[in-house]
């Protein structure tokens, strides 16, 4: 490990900091189960008081493995370079929204589902867990002797 690795700092985020990063995002990733798997999509989404709102395809496989089961989302930010960067992370139990007054209604806050379709839905992912860390490199001392 070099010295540059050794001397990054890794810091636990309180639930409203996560909160503040979670409204920075626009794309984040979805893990729900299909057919007893675990499974990963990047996903849009938007944050409505404790839940977070992603539109997918009515009858995709998302949608499918959301119905009730605890879901988790992640979004994050980072510096391949400088390797550091933030996570958050929220998991909870799910609920598929596909009643066309309730979608009509939350396409109001304009976010479109990732992937195309021709008919959606959201997942509403309940907030019951939050947390989150950032890896940041440690401050650079200013330079000495007027030099820079």
């Amino acid at each position: 490990m070099t010295t540059a690795q050794s001397q990054r700092l890794l810091v636990v985020l309180d639930e409203d900091e996560c909160r503040r990063l979670l409204a920075t995002a626009s794309v984040g990733r979805v893990a729900f189960t299909e057919g007893a798997m675990p499974a990963i999509q990047p996903a849009s989404f938007a944050v409505s008081g404790n839940d977070v709102l992603i539109p997918t395809g009515l009858g995709s496989k998302m949608a499918a493995g959301s119905r009730g089961a605890v879901l988790a989302f992640e979004v994050d930010d980072y510096d391949l370079t400088e390797r550091t960067g933030w996570n958050v992370t929220v998991i909870g139990p799910s609920r598929l929204i596909r009643d066309p007054s309730h979608v009509t209604a939350l396409n109001e806050l304009g976010v479109l589902p990732w992937a195309p379709a021709t008919a959606h839905c959201y997942i509403a992912l309940h907030m019951a867990v939050v947390r989150g860390r950032r890896i940041s490199s440690p401050p650079r001392p200013p330079p000495r002797n007027g030099q820079g």
